[in-house]
């Protein structure tokens, strides 16, 4: 025995002393992974290459090795924060433009003055994805467009009615919106120009008489824009017919005639359309049951303001807008390694890819080997307080069990001293 092995021993068991500190330091910290110091033993060399000595000359720290295990999951109350279950990492940069990637799993992020989504416990690292409309290449810092959405105007208007066949024709004629007894059902939509005014539109259905062998029956279509009756010329002319359903003895339609709109006559405050608005009734029929409107829309909108966004399990950032309308801002991508052992801890919570570590495999969330998105959540360290402290007791045995070993060899040299 000398001091060699006594003195490795303490080393040894202050670096074991050190990761524990530094794990139960960051039992708090949002992604923090734990470490464990990890032990060789060691054998010094005997002269003219006869083998090592059996007798060891003390312990050397091999490793200090990360447990990438999941941490739990706590929710917060920032749309922002992001946890991740399962394999992967966020890909950061120092600066918008940087070309050097960092990967942490710490997920609490907000947005700078640029709109730029940052994560300031990772001194302001800058979170990287694809850009919206983008699906694949390197990815670039993301940045939330906050700009308006433009209005849309309005070309088609889908309808999808069940006429009831037991209604009988009109009485009053010719149509007039006014007259109840002049119509049969209708239908209402809102539709918008290229502005985004809106216009109310309200449909009306008539009914013809029966006629032919086999039977058919056909119904006209009228219409009103913003309580205006729609007639060629504009108004005050007479109605005009929009379209034309023909349907056969089964119900089903067989046929349809006109099924346009013009708005020329019925704009508002400067506002246009790309040309004649097509009706489309797909799937409508004529059968012995009550009316009933199955479906109904239209492909205009409203201009919008971004009133708010999140973000989705692929990592998808959908933004909703004020006309109700969403929109795909961008997408958070998740980096994964063979080895993420291999990684070298730079601090704030962030890595470097290293040789070790193998190639970063850059993915969308949920694809491949890769763990889905948390919104508003966050990855909690997964460092056992429990554990560490049982850890810390052993650690400290050994610190004082290595401290005797020093001390019985003093004692033994002071005996060797002291004979005559």
């Amino acid at each position: 025995m000398s001091f060699q092995q006594g003195l490795s021993g303490l080393n040894g068991a202050a670096k074991s002393l050190d990761v524990i500190g530094n794990n139960v330091a960051n039992a708090s910290t949002v992604g923090f992974k734990q470490a464990q110091a990890e032990f060789a033993d060691m054998y010094a060399n005997s002269m003219n290459r006869s083998g090592n000595s059996p007798v060891g000359i003390g312990v050397m720290v091999a490793n200090v090795a990360q447990s990438f295990t999941q941490g739990n999951i706590s929710t917060t109350n920032n749309p922002l924060d992001i946890a991740i279950n399962g394999d992967g990492f966020f890909q950061m940069a120092a600066s918008p433009d940087s070309k050097a990637p960092m990967y942490g799993r710490n997920g609490q992020f907000q947005l700078d003055k640029n709109g730029y989504i940052i994560n300031p416990s990772m001194n302001g690292a800058y979170l990287m994805g694809y850009a919206a409309g983008v699906s694949g290449g390197d990815p670039v810092a993301l940045k939330i467009d906050t700009s308006a959405m433009p209005a849309t105007a309005t070309t088609k208007i889908s309808t999808k009615v069940n006429l009831d066949s037991r209604q009988s024709v009109p009485t009053v004629t010719p149509f007039d919106p006014a007259q109840p007894n002049s119509y049969n059902n209708s239908t209402g939509v809102t539709l918008y120009d290229s502005l985004g005014n809106p216009y109310s539109v309200q449909t009306y259905y008539v009914k013809n008489a029966t006629a032919g062998t086999p039977p058919t029956t056909t119904w006209n279509i009228y219409a009103t824009v913003d309580g205006t009756t729609v007639a060629a010329g504009g108004p005050p002319a007479v109605p005009t017919v929009i379209g034309t359903m023909t349907f056969d003895s089964t119900g089903a339609m067989t046929a349809t005639t006109g099924m346009t709109l013009d708005m020329t006559n019925y704009t508002k405050a400067g506002g246009t359309f790309p040309g004649t608005i097509a009706l489309t009734y797909t799937g409508s029929t004529q059968t012995g049951s009550a009316f009933a409107n199955l479906a109904q829309s239209q492909d205009g909108m409203m201009p919008g303001t971004l009133s708010s966004f999140s973000i989705g399990k692929d990592g998808s950032i959908i933004g909703s807008y004020s006309n109700q309308q969403t929109k795909t801002l961008g997408q958070v991508v998740l980096v994964n390694f063979a080895n993420p052992n291999g990684l070298q801890p730079i601090g704030n919570n962030l890595y470097q890819a290293t040789a070790d570590a193998g190639t970063p495999m850059v993915g969308v969330p949920t694809s491949g080997s890769l763990g889905t998105l948390q919104s508003r959540a966050v990855e909690d360290s997964n460092v056992d307080l429990t554990a560490e402290l049982v850890n810390m007791i052993v650690a400290q045995r050994v610190y004082q069990a290595n401290s005797q070993t020093i001390k019985v060899q003093d004692t033994v040299l002071q005996t060797l001293v002291s004979m005559r």
